[in-house]
């Protein structure tokens, strides 16, 4: 009764590769290679994101505390109000 879902169109000149689970290497040379490199590639980058994070969490405090500042009233305004 019609064809299976893996075989509903035929397709052509396509080619796959693939590699015995046998043959892989799950995690080689991980701490020898690995470490340094991820450490290597965070010192490079690490100059390129950290001023834009660090401005705008300054003008995002800044902003906060001024808000709080101007939410305020002013003590002097109600001196004489008996």
């Amino acid at each position: 009764m019609g064809k299976h879902f893996g075989e509903l169109a035929r397709v052509r000149h396509v080619i796959t590769y693939s590699l015995s689970p046998f043959e892989q290497r799950a995690v080689p040379n991980m701490f020898s290679h690995g470490l340094p490199n991820v450490m290597r590639r965070f010192r490079s980058q690490v100059l390129k994101v950290v001023p834009p994070f660090a401005i705008a969490y300054l003008i995002y405090s800044w902003g906060t505390q001024e808000f709080e500042r101007l939410k305020r009233k002013n003590p002097a305004d109600y001196e004489h109000d008996q």
